[in-house]
């Protein structure tokens, strides 16, 4: 006899709709993360010199981040004006061009700018999927569909440090466009948000980034989803990014691989998406699990700086840890998105990860100012305790998510 909730439940894990947001968040981590992995090999390729390799990485890094600060709230207001599908389209087809123009590119002034662009249409594919699967999904089955998309698109980077280790660095790029053009073709079959299609037609005010603003329970609901995810991007744009110079900093033996460290973080960030996305579900929790992770994470913080002198395959192993202490991103963004109405959903999903992208800005700055005076391991342990400090900040008295209905509007 066939078991129909089985049945029912594989039918909707594994509906359209959420393959193509795990495919789509899968081409996005590829090349949000390739910079990082190609970075000193691209640089010097175009005639950086060894000694400007490191500012000029974060210049064109944050130059990327800037782009998908903007693009997230540039697709979050589209998203919910004219629909989930419109992001989930025009968002591939934009950082697709930018990889493969920046495949062609030869001067510090080219390589920004297709970073820059390629960070505005990056920055719509994250929340319009997490959205989309929200909405579509029933709200017993949400945290499943949400684990997928993170845990099938955190694999993006493993694949990123394979090809970049394979192939040429301009070829790394033209692959990740290419990618993301047979995914454009893909994404014909998706129908757009069933809750979104109630509300389209009607004269309720949708994608008013504004909102936010108007209400004090709203506006620190959402600084407040903000800030859980700092610690986050600080190991992957500080302590993994910029790893071989933390490492040379800690006597580690043999050569450190930006790349490796990536890969070996991202295979880590796979088992911790999985694995918060699963606890939220058994604990019928969201907040449980984001506490947990933020432990996890400040023990893999601490942890890294006391590494010194040992070996690089420890290190790698090490940098495996910080990833699965720091992959509770799946939770964040659920989190995120079950707090607000249908009429602002997208513009929230889109923007508040893309602002923690963008808070790399303001966190390499202020470590590359700090660096000046303690030291570069100093200076990564004092912004590092800075992110946590915030990050346990913004979880007291979040709102518990888990068995939230989701079909209402702000008003």
């Amino acid at each position: 006899m066939i078991d129909t909730k089985k049945v029912s439940f594989s039918r909707d894990i594994f509906s359209i709709s959420v393959i193509v947001a795990a495919l789509g968040y899968f081409v996005d981590i590829y090349d949000l993360i390739l910079f990082g992995i190609v970075r000193v090999q691209s640089l010097k390729a175009i005639g950086v010199e060894p000694s400007e390799i490191l500012n000029q990485g974060i210049f064109l890094f944050n130059m990327q981040m800037a782009g998908m600060l903007i693009g997230g709230f540039l697709w979050g207001i589209i998203g919910d004006k004219k629909g989930r599908i419109k992001i989930l389209f025009g968002s591939i087809f934009l950082y697709s061009a930018a990889n493969i123009a920046n495949g062609y590119i030869n001067s510090i002034e080219g390589y920004s700018l297709c970073r820059f662009i390629a960070g505005i249409g990056l920055a719509g594919e994250l929340g319009a999927g997490v959205t989309l699967v929200l909405e579509t999904l029933p709200k017993e089955l949400r945290g499943y569909g949400t684990m997928l998309v993170a845990t099938i698109g955190v694999m993006g980077a493993v694949l990123a440090n394979y090809i970049a280790n394979t192939f040429d660095w301009r070829t790394s790029y033209f692959i990740g466009g290419g990618l993301g053009m047979a995914l454009l073709i893909m994404r014909i079959g998706v129908y757009e948000s069933g809750m979104y299609t109630n509300i389209e037609s009607s004269n309720i005010s949708k994608g008013n980034f504004f909102m936010l603003f108007t209400s004090k329970q709203r506006f620190f609901k959402y600084m407040k989803s903000i800030f859980i995810g700092l610690p986050i991007w600080f190991c992957v744009g500080i302590l993994i990014i910029l790893s071989p110079e933390f490492a040379k900093a800690m006597n580690i033996s043999g050569n450190i691989s930006a790349g490796n460290a990536v890969m070996f973080c991202y295979i880590g960030l796979v088992f911790g998406d999985f694995c918060s996305g699963f606890l939220s579900q058994y604990l019928r929790s969201r907040k449980k699990v984001a506490l947990l992770f933020l432990i996890l994470t400040s023990l893999a913080i601490t942890g890294y700086f006391m590494l010194d002198w040992v070996s690089s395959a420890l290190f790698y192993t090490y940098c495996g840890f910080i990833g699965f202490a720091s992959g509770y991103w799946v939770i964040f963004i659920t989190i995120a998105a079950e707090q607000f109405g249908t009429n602002i959903r997208a513009t929230v999903a889109s923007t508040v990860p893309n602002i923690i992208r963008g808070m790399v800005i303001p966190i390499t700055y202020t470590f590359q100012f700090t660096r000046k005076y303690i030291g570069i391991l100093n200076a990564g342990a004092v912004v590092g305790i800075l992110c946590m400090i915030i990050a346990y900040y913004a979880y007291y008295r979040l709102e518990e998510t888990f068995n939230k209905d989701l079909d209402y509007v702000e008003i």
